[in-house]
């Protein structure tokens, strides 16, 4: 089905707050709107987008490759996105993830075998004083977590997993 289908409300919401010579800024908007759903935005979707915004399939996909929050491919019920960059990685971040990784036995950008978390690695998070640190996006938005070791970040993948019905 396609998005207009889907969303037809939504989308003139949206749209009605852009003037029309300006309706590419709809973009992350519409991005939004259909990640919500699955977690993720399919190529139609972005095809969609580009048609109803007249830009080129390639504008939208380059926003989606350019931001953490947008993602193109499924994953798990929880992205874990870790900040490995310098400062957070003087701080222990890189041990963190490959302690993380092991003990959830995946490697960055796999999934949990549950399904539960996706481990992935992104650049700064903005709060380096504060590593290792990690966002999860997940169904109920996105959370910080600062100041972490692997022994706390297991016990909340536990809790997120009773938390959703998961675990009985």
């Amino acid at each position: 089905m396609s998005l207009e289908k889907k969303h037809s409300k939504e989308i003139k919401q949206i749209l009605a707050k852009y003037p029309s010579e300006f309706k590419r800024s709809a973009v992350m908007p519409l991005l939004h709107l259909v990640q919500r759903e699955d977690g993720y935005i399919t190529k139609e979707a972005m095809q969609d987008i580009a048609r109803l915004l007249d830009i080129t399939e390639t504008e939208v996909a380059s926003i989606v490759g350019f931001y953490t929050l947008y993602h193109d491919k499924q994953a798990g019920k929880y992205r874990m996105q870790v900040c490995t960059d310098l400062p957070c990685a003087l701080r222990g971040a890189d041990e963190f993830m490959q302690k993380l990784c092991g003990n959830l036995g995946i490697k960055v950008g796999e999934t949990s075998e549950d399904g539960t978390v996706t481990l992935e690695e992104v650049t700064c998070l903005a709060a380096c004083d504060k590593a290792p640190m990690f966002q999860v996006q997940g169904p109920d938005g996105i959370k910080y977590y600062e100041n972490m070791n692997v022994d706390k970040t297991v016990e909340l993948i536990e809790t997120l997993k009773h938390a959703r019905g998961e675990v009985k």
